[in-house]
């Protein structure tokens, strides 16, 4: 039978003020009280309500209970065997899916002739079952709140009805004043009660109406009871776009509204919630208008430029509300309820520049957090170094990315280009640590990786000979010695490296260099300890490190340390480890690195040195020098890119070769995960199991790398070489740097164009579609357009002309795309592709030896492929690390069904 509602509405609404909406008086059945979401919500509202719930439906589950604080809540099958039962209420919770709402209304109402009100948390409720549940409520007196809300809470009653309004301390939110609240949102109900504590606002009732496209409890009802309610002096509404709830309302108490959502106005699919999809005249803007209407004002509110009126204020963040509320209540006479309480300033909990310097207004100061979570955070600052969830990694990488319409790398988001103008010490260390040395890391590092190059008498220079006696090419060669560089080898240094970490990580220590008082950790070191870092007789290459370290200079924390700790003989092992820590330290303390890349790092870095070592011929290595360089100058005087030089070329670089070089190394260093070599590195990790990275052999990961190069990936730039040879050998060419070389390169190139012209034809008449391709011509990318460029290539033309470095055989190459369109050979002017740039530098550095038969073509092509291994050790360096740190056990396998066999 229908009841008598509020007079002024033409359908049913019974509550005629906000003090009606949660009270001490209502009790509460809770229909699906065992579900997900009511299990931890339900209690809190009990609890903070006085013990409000007396009993909850959950089917087959009769004889249950949900326990709380305050003593258990039954649960029953049904409304009626809980009525049955004896329990009475007046409003109901329902949290059943959304196809069981209906059912689950009809039910609650068809059992209990006394119920009042309904609060839907459920969220999706369609629109057609809304239409029936409003239809059976209407006919039974009911009102009801919802669908997809949150709930309602009133601060002067102490009651919360519902969803988690006020989380899981409502009372910390929930503070009593002469603020109303209506919100869309349900966090934002609670956001905004907190909000309005910093100015001095407490609240009265809080309404979730939730914003599915049916809102039963709507704006207009909102009105008519904060009209009658004497503790409500002010409202503050939250609204999203979409239906006309809004539309024609009567406001007579000053109100703050907030309207959000500007940027749906150009969807077609509702984004968030269901109801927040704007139709014709419903969206943002419109609905600022109506309230700018109903205030008389011409503006949205903000503190830069405040426009309200005695009526009211349109914001569009919900940071302005307090600010913007004040205001308003100020023009009305009433002052805040309250001294404020807190500010809007951003707090953080947890802060980290990342090494940068930041501008004085975004270099923000953590501060503590609030109990409970300023124990957690305490306990997870304890946690030493990152710590990556892990996935599968087959054809996926923390480290590189390439972007496939450039063919440009990334790597830990730092272009290949850029890495280019960069040292290979230099991105050697930051292909680990994933932050470039300054001056002083960059000359420690440098005694690092020289200090291990002269491995004389070594078996990993005997197992290289042996390789390359088998005329095994470089890639095998450098993988036979690289496969005795195991953990073996470094084990003394990763020890030491344990120990620093160990002693250290809980100090206070945030950068490797500086003063640091560890006389503490000095006073606790036992023997034991000691020994690790302590030189054994006949450990003649720590005296020549430490000697090299103090004409460097610098304050590394643990070198000192490793001083202090060993009465002044710290072994060439732990110098090593201290080095690399001194180098990672502040990335570790950071969480850019993990605790087991630090540990490894002298691993990484003797394998490094053994590259160059291994690339060279064992008579190469002398008990005191390395290419009759002596030890003490190597370690003291140069780079390591300069030894990389030495090794491949046979003499130390001028400025432009060691320029070039540098920028040759840097652009090969990655072509992103899914090149053969990365996948090689990768599948050797994943095959030793990440998920226990002890077991990682790091060496081995790098023999998966240059096993997975060869002619056709790596070896190809000799192809250019030999190309280039026979361009211009016999031409009397003297220096490929001279600009005045005398040479006529469009001569030369179109000679060549008329003759691969007739060839190419030739071979195509007779059918062979597998002629001879002009190597470091055209790319599958970069093409289609009249004339085409690589812009890797560009790039390195472009600085070499800024520097005024000049070299003939890339102007030659230039000259001959041209000279192919010219020809008609090709249909468009081809790129001229960066594997051009590792074959030009190259022919430059070694022509005047090629000339003075010093060098033979079997050295060159040596020479070729060692450079491009040396380069992409740097990227599959990073690219092992980055998946010992996020892989899994055997992630890089195809799976069986994926496999394609082929008869």
């Amino acid at each position: 039978m229908h009841k008598a509602g509020i007079k002024k509405f033409p359908y049913y609404v019974g509550i005629n003020s906000l003090a009606e909406i949660a009270t001490r008086d209502d009790r509460v059945c809770v229909l699906n009280i065992l579900g997900n979401e009511s299990r931890s919500v339900t209690p809190v509202s009990h609890e903070y309500s006085g013990g409000n719930v007396v009993f909850g439906t959950s089917p087959g589950r009769s004889g249950q209970s949900l326990p709380t604080k305050i003593g258990p809540i039954p649960v029953y099958n049904s409304v009626k065997e809980g009525m049955a039962a004896g329990h009475r209420f007046n409003a109901a919770v329902v949290y059943l899916p959304p196809a069981g709402v209906k059912d689950g209304v009809a039910e609650v109402t068809k059992q209990n002739p006394d119920l009042k009100k309904i609060i839907i948390i459920t969220e999706k409720v369609s629109v057609k079952d809304s239409r029936t549940i409003r239809a059976i409520c209407q006919t039974n007196g009911i009102d009801v709140f919802g669908g997809n809300c949150l709930g309602v809470g009133d601060a002067w009653n102490g009651v919360r009805i519902g969803g988690a309004l006020g989380g899981s301390k409502p009372q910390e939110s929930l503070t009593k004043g002469s603020v109303a609240i209506y919100s869309n949102s349900g966090n934002f109900t609670t956001t905004i009660a907190v909000y309005l504590l910093t100015n001095g606002w407490g609240t009265t009732t809080s309404i979730s109406s939730g914003k599915d496209v049916y809102i039963h409890f709507a704006a207009r009802e909102f009105f008519n009871a904060l009209d009658n309610d004497e503790r409500s002096k002010s409202a503050v509404i939250y609204i999203e776009p979409g239906g006309y709830y809004e539309y024609g309302l009567e406001i007579n108490k000053p109100t703050v509204v907030c309207v959000v959502g500007r940027w749906k106005a150009r969807l077609t699919k509702a984004c968030g919630h269901a109801g927040s999809l704007a139709g014709s005249g419903d969206d943002a803007a419109a609905k600022e208008r109506w309230f700018m209407d109903y205030f008389d004002v011409e503006g949205i509110y903000s503190p830069e430029k405040p426009i309200f009126s005695k009526k009211g204020a349109v914001v569009t963040n919900i940071s302005h509300i307090p600010e913007a509320l004040t205001k308003v209540m100020e023009l009305n006479g009433i002052e805040p309820d309250f001294e404020p309480q807190g500010n809007l300033s951003l707090k953080c909990w947890f802060g980290s520049n990342q090494g940068l310097k930041l501008s004085p207004e975004l270099d923000v100061t953590a501060v503590e957090a609030v109990t409970p979570y300023n124990e957690q955070i305490e306990e997870i600052s304890k946690h030493v170094g990152a710590q990556f969830p892990r996935q599968p990694m087959r054809d996926t990488s923390g480290a590189s990315m390439m972007d496939p319409s450039t063919q440009v790398t990334r790597v830990y988001n730092t272009s290949i280009l850029d890495a280019s103008k960069r040292s290979l010490e230099e991105n050697l260390v930051f292909s680990l640590i994933k932050e470039y040395p300054d001056s002083n890391g960059r000359a420690i590092a440098n005694i690092a990786l020289n200090s291990f190059v002269n491995m004389h008498g070594e078996a990993v220079l005997l197992a290289a000979d042996a390789a390359r006696e088998a005329e095994s090419s470089p890639n095998s060669v450098l993988s036979s010695a690289i496969s005795i560089m195991g953990k073996g080898k470094v084990r003394a240094s990763i020890e030491a490296s344990k120990l620093l970490l160990e002693l250290f990580q809980h100090s206070g220590l945030e950068k490797g260099m500086g003063s640091f008082n560890y006389s503490d950790i000095l006073k606790g070191l036992g023997d034991e300890q000691r020994t690790k870092l302590k030189a054994a007789k006949g450990d003649n290459l720590a005296a020549i490190m430490l000697n090299s370290l103090e004409k460097v200079g610098g304050d590394s924390v643990f070198i000192k340390f490793c001083m202090d700790a060993t009465d002044k003989s710290p072994s060439s092992a732990a110098l090593l480890a201290a080095i690399w820590t001194t180098l990672a330290w502040s990335a570790l303390m950071r969480k850019r690195i993990s605790r087991n890349t630090i540990i490894n790092l002298p691993w990484y870095s003797r394998i490094f040195s053994a590259f160059i070592a291994s690339s060279v011929p064992s008579g190469c290595h002398k008990k005191d020098s390395f290419f009759s360089v002596n030890n003490s100058e190597l370690i003291d005087d140069w780079s390591f890119t300069e030894t990389a030089f030495l090794a491949l070329i046979g003499h130390r670089p001028n400025k432009d070769e060691l320029f070039e070089f540098s920028m040759l190394l840097g652009l090969i260093i990655s072509n992103g995960p899914g090149t053969i070599s990365a996948q090689g590195c990768k599948g050797g990790v994943s095959s030793d199991g990440p998920e226990d990275p002890l077991r990682v052999q790091i060496n081995k990961a790098f023999v998966g790398f240059l096993t997975h190069t060869g002619f056709a990936h790596g070896g190809n730039g000799y192809e250019a070489v030999a190309f280039l040879i026979d361009r211009f050998r016999d031409k009397g060419l003297a220096d490929p740097s001279d600009k005045g070389h005398g040479q006529d390169l469009r001569s030369i190139a179109d000679e060549y164009a008329k003759w691969y012209g007739g060839y190419k034809a030739k071979e195509k008449a007779a059918g062979n579609v597998e002629y001879k391709k002009i190597p470091c011509v055209g790319h599958p990318v970069f093409r289609g357009k009249p004339e085409n460029f690589d812009p890797r290539e560009k790039f390195v033309s472009s600085i070499c002309d800024e520097k005024g470095i000049y070299n003939i055989f890339l102007d030659f190459y230039h000259n001959l795309v041209k000279a192919l369109f010219d020809a008609k050979v090709s249909r468009e002017i081809f790129c001229v592709n960066v594997d051009a740039v590792i074959a030009v530098i190259l022919l430059k550095m070694v022509w005047k030896q090629l000339e003075e038969g010093k060098f033979t073509d079997k050295q060159i092509e040596s020479a070729s492929f060692t450079t491009f291994l040396f380069g992409r050790m740097i990227g599959c360096a990073a690219e092992i690390d980055d998946h010992i740190n996020r892989g899994r056990d055997m992630d890089t396998r195809t799976p069986a069904s994926k496999c394609v066999f082929v008869g």
